[in-house]
């Protein structure tokens, strides 16, 4: 499962809900819990947390959460389309393993294990 973090545009949201990838909206559901509440939601089950956020990386590095995994979506806005195909691309075709930090731009998706 997807965590859309609050910073998620809707349309991005809705095309992997379109796309089959189950994905929770933290906007429509815990609108102002903190980053840390997030990544604690996160763990159990395992789930992904996608964000535009760079802070997740520090989180998740300084407090070894080793059961979350992060996409963080870096692009321009009019690159919003482009990253949405790539960022669904992604999960339909790779499996997001624990204390995984991805960053996917629009010109490549690098991987680092934590």
């Amino acid at each position: 499962m997807i965590i859309a973090d609050e910073n998620i545009p809707v349309p991005i949201i809705e095309k992997l809900r379109l796309a089959n990838i189950e994905t929770f909206s933290v906007f429509d559901n815990l609108r102002g819990i903190s980053d840390k509440e997030i990544i604690e939601f996160a763990q159990n089950p395992p789930k992904i947390i996608l964000t535009e956020d760079k802070d997740f990386g520090d989180l998740v590095f300084a407090y070894n959460q080793k059961k979350v995994s992060v996409i963080l979506l870096r692009y321009h806005y009019l690159e919003l389309e482009k990253i949405e195909s790539i960022l669904i691309n992604f999960l339909q075709n790779h499996i997001v393993e624990e204390h995984s930090f991805i960053v996917i731009t629009s010109k490549n998706i690098r991987i680092r294990k934590f």
